[in-house]
């Protein structure tokens, strides 16, 4: 049997992989279209074609599925990179510079230019790239032309994006109203969300969206079975509907069913799904209004993965909490953790990206560090062995920005260039 979602084998018909499962719901993931089924039934039939040569002792396997089921050569996976071939170290991938933001989501790509233009690539079947079609891109592809976009963040079917003047847009799968335009239409170009142009910071998750107000407000929209939204309720929002009272917000983190974000006093508070453990309350239990993670006041960011939470303090210590089967907690173990763990003893971490089931993080010094699943070489290390503490990529230090999505990292280094590594199947791009 498929996955509903992926097209991997699974063992029941209609159900999810472990990896969906993960990060979404029947409600959240939309079915896959025809034109899925038929490159995943394709892969799928390769995959099974592997086991079978397996079982009859022949070693076929080669390119063709790694233990997750999902196979790594299929149509399906060819575009995430935006470039270059799967590679399990870093590869440039186009000879241009000037990139300043970059955002990696479950199947898909966005990235702003210094020039304040959007740039969008990877699976595009509901429209999240934005570039008015549903054709998947396996290069960078400009959206609109506008050259006002400040940030971005992909969600794992949708993407929402600020603009320079503080207005929101958003665009991709909305069946639970992610977009946040008051409807549960599909959008493959840039809508803006109400007229308000004082926003100051979004996340996209899974199926739920996450924004601050310059006025330290906290919103929310979207997908609302675990809570995500915070807004005391299960009920799905197709508009934004603010998160209590406080004003106070600082910074804001959705993961795929769970929401973080930091207040102003340098507390750190979580709602949501809490599935081993990934609000950090030293509870299990699912919360629909944000809950205080500990009595520490100098978390400094946040980053919201799909089953796992990511901390860094003012000291430079980094944290981690929530599922940790492939060691993506960075702290040497396998076990899941419900309170903060700290990963290592060093003082000297930056910034901290968590992905699906890795993590990407720089120090100070500008060098890159990653641990967790590898099985597409999303660390980059040069390997496909998963990691429990962190592992440097490469020996440069000129890294300024890294991103980690669904089994790949995207990353740009000081001098502007992108890089990319994991997911493979994408041809070689040059500019």
């Amino acid at each position: 049997m498929f996955c509903c979602h992926c097209g991997s084998l699974v063992e029941k018909a209609d159900v999810s992989c472990e990896k969906c499962v993960s990060i979404s719901d029947h409600k959240t993931a939309p079915r896959i279209k025809a034109g899925q089924k038929r490159r995943n039934w394709l892969s799928s039939l390769i995959a099974i074609s592997a086991i079978v040569l397996l079982f009859g002792g022949l070693c076929a396997c080669k390119g063709v599925s790694n233990s997750s089921g999902v196979n790594t050569n299929s149509e399906h996976s060819s575009h995430h990179l935006g470039g270059v071939s799967g590679e399990n170290s870093p590869a440039q991938l186009v000879a241009s510079h000037g990139w300043t933001t970059v955002s990696a989501g479950g199947f898909h790509t966005m990235a702003i230019r210094s020039d304040g233009s959007l740039w969008a690539w990877g699976a595009n079947y509901d429209g999240q790239l934005g570039d008015g079609t549903h054709v998947d891109r396996n290069t960078p592809t400009r959206v609109g032309s506008a050259r006002d976009w400040k940030t971005v963040s992909t969600g794992t079917w949708h993407t929402v994006a600020l603009k320079t003047d503080g207005s929101l847009w958003t665009w991709g799968y909305n069946h639970s109203g992610q977009i946040g335009d008051g409807t549960k239409t599909t959008r493959s170009t840039p809508v803006q969300v109400g007229s308000a142009r004082d926003w100051k910071e979004v996340s996209a998750g899974d199926g739920h969206t996450m924004a601050l107000k310059a006025d330290g407000s906290l919103w929310a929209w979207g997908y609302n079975h675990s809570g995500q939204l915070g807004d005391g309720t299960n009920v799905d929002r197709n508009d934004p509907v603010q998160v209590g009272a406080s004003k106070d917000w600082a910074s804001v983190s959705a993961g795929a069913n769970h929401s973080v974000a930091l207040r102003g006093d340098g507390s750190i508070w979580a709602w949501g799904y809490n599935g081993s453990g990934r609000l950090g309350d030293g509870s299990y239990t699912r919360r629909l209004t944000p809950v205080r993670v500990g009595s520490a006041r100098d978390w400094k960011a946040v980053s919201a993965g799909n089953g796992h939470t990511m901390a860094l303090k003012a000291d430079g210590s980094l944290w981690g909490w929530g599922v940790n089967y492939d060691g993506e907690l960075g702290d040497g173990t396998r076990i899941v953790r419900h309170a903060p763990v700290q990963v290592g003893t060093a003082r000297d971490w930056k910034f901290v990206s968590a992905g699906w089931d890795h993590t990407m993080a720089i120090k100070t010094d500008g060098s890159i560090w990653a641990w967790g699943s590898n099985d597409r070489g999303e660390l980059g290390d040069g390997t496909n062995n998963s990691r429990r503490t962190p592992v440097q990529v490469g020996r440069t230090k000129d890294w300024a920005v890294v991103s980690a999505g669904g089994f790949r990292t995207i990353a740009i280094k000081t001098d502007g260039s992108l890089w990319a590594w994991g997911q493979k199947g994408v041809a070689q791009m040059n500019n």
